[in-house]
């Protein structure tokens, strides 16, 4: 599931670079709005990419893990109503 949303996200940010690159280097040989409205394109992905690079899916159970602090661990452990085997 990670290498999908890295897969998506490196697409999305070359798509990003391409779109910059071609509005300045030959579409505003043609028509300087048409590189604007490219750029203008261009600036909304990187936020987009790093949604889709960031979310989480169903398998994906990142609250469960233990954060290495074992007193902290316990207390969220009581809270949600789980209780832990005593390391040794």
């Amino acid at each position: 599931m990670y290498a999908r949303r890295r897969r998506a996200y490196f697409l999305l940010m070359g798509g990003c670079l391409f779109l910059f690159v071609s509005a300045w280097s030959f579409v505003r040989l043609f028509s300087v709005p048409a590189a604007v409205a490219l750029c203008v394109v261009a600036m909304v992905i990187p936020p987009v990419a790093a949604m889709i690079a960031n979310r989480r899916g169903p398998d994906d159970r990142w609250w469960d893990d233990p954060s290495g602090d074992p007193k902290s661990d316990e207390w969220w452990d009581e809270l949600d109503g789980k209780r832990r085997p005593p390391e040794d």
